[in-house]
C-alpha cells in the first residue's frame, strides 16, 4: 500500500499495529481528513491518509411481513452527485454527535420514507471502504411500518418505491442496484431474516 516504509520490526517480535501520530489536514461538514503515521503488522512505519466519519445507519423496511412469501420493501432513488446518476438506496444517513445508531436508523427511516416502524432488528455493522475511511454502518431492519411525512434536507432529491424482495435481489443481480451498502443489507435480510 502506498504510504508504507522500510522500519526495523520490534526485537521482541510482538508487534502491534495501529496509530502512532496524527495531523488533521482537514475539517469539514460531513468528513475529515487525517495523515496518520502508522505502525504497520511487520514493525515498519509509513504515512496514510484517513477519511474519519462518525458513522451511519441504515435500514431496510419491510412493508409486509419479512417472513411472508415475496414480501414488500421499501427503496429510495437518490440522486447521488458522486456518481451522476439516481441510485437505489435504502434510507441511511450519518450519526449526529452522541446519537445511538438505533435512534438514527429511527431518524433516517421518518426522514426518508415518512415511516415509524414498530419492530427495529439490529442485522449487523460493516465498514464502507476501510483502505482510506474508518467509516462504519448499522444496519438494521424494520417492519410493522406506520405512514408519515417525510422531511428531506435541501441536498437530498429522492423518490420512495415499493418493490418486492425477489425484484430488488434482481436489481442486484442485473446491477441496477449500485450502492453497496443496499446490495450487501438487501443480500443480507433475504438470506438470513426474510422468509423463515
Amino acid at each position: 500500500m502506498s504510504g508504507h516504509s522500510d522500519g526495523t520490526a520490534e526485537a521482541s517480535g510482538a508487534v502491534k499495529p495501529g496509530k502512532i501520530g496524527s495531523e488533521r489536514i482537514y475539517t469539514g461538514r460531513i468528513i475529515n481528513l487525517d495523515r496518520d503515521t502508522v505502525r504497520f503488522p511487520d514493525g515498519t512505519v509509513g504515512e496514510l491518509e484517513m477519511i474519519r466519519h462518525p458513522g451511519a445507519s441504515a435500514v431496510v423496511p419491510f412493508v409486509s411481513e419479512p417472513s411472508g412469501d415475496d414480501p414488500q420493501i421499501l427503496m429510495i432513488k437518490q440522486y447521488r452527485y458522486a456518481a451522476e446518476e439516481y441510485l437505489y438506496e435504502i434510507p441511511a444517513g450519518r450519526l449526529d454527535p452522541g446519537e445511538a445508531p438505533l435512534a438514527c436508523a429511527k431518524r433516517e427511516l421518518r426522514e426518508e420514507t415518512g415511516c415509524t416502524a414498530h419492530n427495529m432488528e439490529f442485522l449487523f455493522t460493516m465498514f464502507t471502504t476501510p483502505g482510506f475511511t474508518d467509516e462504519q454502518i448499522y444496519v438494521f431492519l424494520a417492519s410493522g411500518l406506520e405512514r408519515g411525512a417525510t422531511a428531506h434536507e435541501s441536498d437530498e432529491f429522492m423518490t420512495v418505491e415499493t418493490v418486492t424482495l425477489s425484484a430488488a435481489l434482481r436489481f442486484i443481480e442485473e446491477g441496477r442496484i449500485k450502492d453497496g451498502k443496499t446490495a450487501l443489507a438487501i443480500l443480507f435480510a433475504a438470506g438470513f431474516r426474510a422468509g423463515r
